[in-house]
């Protein structure tokens, strides 16, 4: 199994972690945010983090709360990620009730990864459907490739924010669809349509846009059974990406093993400066095809 993280990304450091929470700057702004993965104490004490955060979020329940400014900054602000000898690609970051910020920085190795196959598959542009695709960027990494990007959320607010992103990057055509994941994938394959990219992150609990519900350990076999009906079979990349408290990484070797050999297992992890590894996901991907 393979441990993964961002190996150049400026615009972004994990500072510290610990007691439930997680000290970040992203570009110029710090934050404190909860994280349920650090159980652990911190390696700076409490007034440490106060004083070196511009803005700590406050819970009222699991889903949502508010920001307590601590020094002044904007609500709104942007970074930057530069692929790997390629473009670099921008995503607004904004200060939501719902503790993100718009950007999950851990997935940087799979923008890399995107990126490279996909700028490396020859003769016709490619198709690329992102599935579950928050503010896009896995879709910026594709179409940065020159991919025909389709990115899927069933949040209007997210794909708007997506688009903005791809604005900001420079980029443009990708298609939008606001949509549920399983009823569009399953329409797709009724269509006989293929992509040679999919990347899938879902959630562990959520709703399309019409009250469809989505619960990982009940859907998540037959989305990816879906899903493999619809990638090109000469050649194709496949990432599965979950982010769910005691989600093994051997379930996704399990969900994908009978098709494919050459199967990259892995956890998603940020390192911290005060020298904690926070994990944030298990992974499987796959180049498959001459």
């Amino acid at each position: 199994m393979d441990f993964l993280s961002p190996s150049n990304f400026p615009d972004y450091e994990l500072i510290d972690c610990g007691n439930f929470e997680k000290l970040e700057r992203f570009g110029q702004y710090i934050t404190i945010r909860p994280e349920p993965q650090a159980v652990w104490d911190s390696a700076l004490s409490q007034n440490d983090w106060n004083k070196k955060a511009h803005v700590r979020f406050l819970p009222h329940s699991s889903y949502a709360g508010n920001w307590e400014k601590l020094k002044t900054m904007p609500d709104n602000w942007e970074v930057a990620y530069n692929l790997p000898n390629g473009p670099t690609i921008r995503f607004k970051l904004s200060l939501t009730s719902f503790k993100h910020v718009g950007i999950f920085p851990e997935q940087a190795v799979h923008w890399d990864y995107i990126y490279q196959n996909l700028s490396s598959f020859k003769g016709e542009k490619p198709r690329f459907l992102n599935l579950f695709a928050y503010t896009g960027g896995a879709s910026l990494a594709a179409k940065a490739a020159g991919a025909d990007v389709t990115h899927l959320d069933s949040v209007r607010q997210v794909v708007s924010w997506a688009k903005n992103n791809m604005e900001l990057s420079k980029l443009d055509n990708i298609r939008w669809l606001i949509e549920d994941a399983m009823k569009y994938v399953k329409r797709e394959i009724k269509r006989g349509s293929k992509y040679q990219g999919i990347i899938l992150d879902p959630p562990a609990y959520g709703h399309g846009p019409d009250k469809e519900q989505w619960k990982l350990e009940d859907n998540l076999n037959e989305m990816v059974n879906s899903v493999l009906q619809i990638l090109a079979p000469e050649k194709h990349m496949l990432i599965l990406n979950t982010y769910s408290l005691g989600f093994s990484s051997l379930i996704i070797e399990n969900l994908l093993k009978k098709n494919y050999k050459n199967l990259q297992i892995g956890e998603l992890y940020l390192p911290s400066t005060s020298g904690f590894k926070l994990p944030l996901g298990v992974f499987g991907r796959v180049v498959s095809g001459s």
